[in-house]
């Protein structure tokens, strides 16, 4: 009796240790660090990620620094390098300007001079943890930046032929220029959002699309895709993926102020 009770709660423990399979990772959006201030509610976002607990990773997802210079991106990192986990960045309207010495290649060279553990070798990439996929895609104009972002041709025939590797995986989006307008900002829509539907229609893994720059906190499901928008600091979003292990995961976004 006693060996069949020891075996019974060790059943119990595994089927409870196999039924929760979570992940929690934390957005920063519009950081826009910069040279002009002391960027005090940005270190103190930093420290508050550090007292969240099971943070997976960081994704910065575009206007990481408010304007386009290479000097100032270093500073920005040399903070961003005192988070307690990885993180991974997205390309916004203002981190990137040819004419301004700072291309897309001079910006990722900058990341990974200064941070040696960052594997991104381009600004669309994926990345995958615990066998859940995350795709970085780039809307951002290196030549004649603007606020309006666009997905070109060559980056959703990239992002098509990423999703199609991976049928039977949950895939989260991270981007700066959302495909759904949070607000009525005309300046700043996403150039021909219909392409880039299309993708994602043709694909039933993803579960979310997350993004920045309208200064707009939103959530929409379209489609059955959880289109998540966060305003710049001092908010960010603690976003937890739930029972990924299944076919229908919850995607919980909590949205944090820096007071």
């Amino acid at each position: 009796m006693i060996k069949f009770l020891s075996l019974f709660f060790t059943f119990l423990l595994c089927v409870s240790t196999a039924v929760a399979k979570d992940m929690r990772f934390v957005q920063i959006s519009d950081a826009l660090f910069s040279d002009e201030s002391d960027n005090t509610v940005f270190k103190e976002a930093v420290k508050d990620i550090n007292k969240q607990k099971d943070v997976k990773f960081v994704i910065f997802t575009g206007d990481n620094i408010a304007k386009p210079s290479a000097e100032l991106l270093e500073s920005f990192l040399d903070e961003a390098k005192n988070l307690r986990c990885p993180f991974y960045i997205v390309l916004g309207d203002k981190d990137v300007n040819k004419l301004k010495h700072l291309s897309k290649s001079d910006y990722i060279k900058t990341i990974k001079k200064n941070v040696r553990k960052y594997k991104p070798e381009k600004s669309n990439y994926v990345f995958e943890k615990d066998g859940v996929i995350f795709v970085v895609a780039d809307g951002s104009k290196e030549v004649i930046p603007g606020t309006n972002g666009y997905y070109k041709e060559d980056v959703l025939s990239w992002l098509d032929g990423e999703l199609s590797k991976y049928p039977d995986k949950h895939v989260i989006i991270f981007q700066h220029f959302p495909l759904i307008p949070p607000a009525d900002k005309e300046s700043y829509y996403t150039f021909k959002p219909e392409n880039y539907m299309a993708v994602l229609a043709k694909h039933k893994n993803v579960e979310a699309v997350i993004s920045g720059h309208f200064g707009v906190n939103s959530e929409k499901n379209v489609n059955g895709i959880i289109h998540i928008t966060t305003a710049g600091l001092p908010y960010y979003r603690i976003i937890d993926l739930m029972d990924y292990d299944t076919e229908n995961p919850v995607i919980w976004a909590q949205l944090k102020e820096i007071q």
